[in-house]
């Protein structure tokens, strides 16, 4: 039996009687990012990095459920269309000389050609995938190596948290990358990529870095090397109740579910795995687990394409046929739910509302099979990081036309944000447009022309919402209604 102890509480800039708390449990590691297959990243599509970040983990989730046999036929039938039209979309963001770019314009991209490569490797098992495409992105790739065997960065990565913290910039922690995608795909590697990152030791003060070359290697077969990084990544590993997991910096967790990931796919990367090996991706994978939101992904696209790469090779290895497990959430005040989880039901979803949003709750696993519970507390909250103005002028003759104007600013703690999406809501639609990043500080605007066809009493107000796209929880919403209104709001 397995006990532990959640305290669940509310932020002091909590919308006052909003809170909603609800306990769910399901039977796989990734049971919850099966569930939401199409709204994993709830996201719109727009560009060739939201594209791919959307379809990677269908990929992953696949893999697994068809080396597990768990794929059924109702589960393909809802999962390949997504591949089949997340390729064909794909394919506007490729350049003529195989290069893959975020909007099909301009300078290829080195890091998303290589992603690409080796995510369209992986979906040939499910659906169609032209393997000259395939070929080109290497070939382009292989063009922008150094005679040193690193490789040149080429293209803006839009995500600036992973290129300021994570030293995705630098050629060695992009040489990893792309030589692990090749690796991945099953690419014969040029010696001159591993001599690259073997001859430098700057890894030592970038953990990501330093997580991203043991996965790299351990690939490689070089288990000398994958060690002697395992060994450094121990030493800085943070342990919480016996559960480990990594950080840039120990007061920087943007990137720890990302680096965590890559050393738990470094140890898991080995043959013969041993039942220490086991014991210690378990460790990472239960810090892991209490990261996932509601919908089996994480805080950011990024880590929620490694992290689900990771957990469905662990959740491979560790899957068993056999066992059940019974689930008993309690509060102090007395309030219980039970839940039984065996083979007939493990992807079956099973949530109950919670009567106390706030307080302590004890939760017992006792058997034999795997169980994720979750306790989960929604409440919007008021942060500051963005500011958005929205104002409506009528410039009404004969046929009211109601301009929205949008002014958007970023006041956070970077230069610059990431890419940033913006979602306006107009009566049935959404209409979404990305702003390629807000300088610190520096307002952008922002017209969209309403036409009003027929009246209509009661309206309502309408609702904007602004947010980074690697980081969606910095955003901001505010609402627009009659013509002449102007509204300011900080979130």
């Amino acid at each position: 039996e397995i006990k532990e102890e959640v305290k669940l509480e509310l932020p002091e800039n909590v919308v006052e009687g909003s809170a909603r708390g609800s306990v769910s449990v399901i039977g796989d590691i990734l049971g919850r990012a099966l569930q939401n297959l199409e709204g994993l990243l709830a996201m719109p599509y727009g560009c060739g990095e939201q594209n791919m970040a959307l379809l990677a983990p269908n990929i992953y989730i696949l893999h697994y459920l068809e080396a597990t046999g768990q794929l059924t036929s109702a589960i393909s039938e809802k999962a390949t269309p997504f591949l089949k039209s997340g390729y064909q979309r794909q394919l506007n963001y490729k350049h003529p000389d195989g290069a893959f770019s975020t909007f099909g314009t301009g300078s290829g991209n080195t890091w998303l050609t290589a992603f690409v490569a080796k995510s369209f490797v992986k979906a040939q098992t499910f659906v169609f995938i032209d393997p000259t495409i395939v070929e080109q992105a290497q070939t382009w790739l292989l063009k922008n190596q150094k005679p040193d065997g690193c490789f040149n960065t080429v293209g803006k990565l839009f995500n600036n948290r992973m290129k300021v913290r994570g030293g995705v910039a630098d050629d060695v922690t992009l040489t990893a990358y792309i030589t692990a995608a090749f690796l991945e795909s099953k690419t014969s590697v040029i010696t001159t990529h591993l001599a690259c990152l073997r001859s430098d030791t700057s890894y030592l003060t970038n953990t990501y870095t330093s997580a991203l070359l043991a996965y790299t290697f351990s690939l490689a077969g070089d288990h000398e090397k994958r060690d002697e990084l395992l060994e450094h990544l121990h030493r800085l590993a943070l342990e919480q109740g016996g559960l480990l997991h990594w950080s840039q910096s120990t007061t920087e967790m943007t990137l720890s579910v990302e680096i965590s990931s890559y050393v738990l796919l470094a140890v898991l990367n080995k043959s013969p795995l041993t039942a220490e090996d086991m014991g210690y991706a378990v460790r990472i994978v239960r810090w892991m687990a209490g990261q996932q939101n509601s919908y089996g992904g994480f805080s950011s696209t990024q880590d929620t394409v490694v992290a689900l790469q990771a957990l469905a090779l662990f959740s491979t290895l560790a899957h068993t046929s056999e066992g059940s497990s019974t689930v008993t959430v309690q509060s102090t005040s007395g309030e219980q739910h039970r839940f039984l989880v065996d083979q007939g039901n493990r992807l079956l979803y099973q949530e109950r509302a919670l009567k106390d949003v706030t307080g302590q709750y004890s939760i017992a696993v006792q058997g034999t099979s795997c169980a994720s519970v979750q306790v989960r507390v929604l409440h919007p909250i008021l942060i500051c990081f963005w500011c958005a103005k929205v104002s409506q002028l009528s410039e009404a003759k004969v046929t009211p036309a109601n301009f929205v104007f949008l002014h958007s600013r970023y006041n956070g703690l970077l230069e610059s944000t990431n890419m940033v999406l913006v979602d306006i809501k107009v009566l049935n639609n959404t209409w979404n447009f990305a702003y390629e990043q807000l300088t610190r500080n520096i307002p952008k605007f922002y017209k969209l022309q309403l036409q009003q066809e027929l009246k209509v009493k009661n309206l309502k107000a309408a609702v904007i919402k602004m947010y980074d796209y690697y980081q969606p929880s910095d955003y901001v919403l505010t609402e627009y209604s009659s013509p002449c209104a102007d509204r300011m709001l900080s979130l």
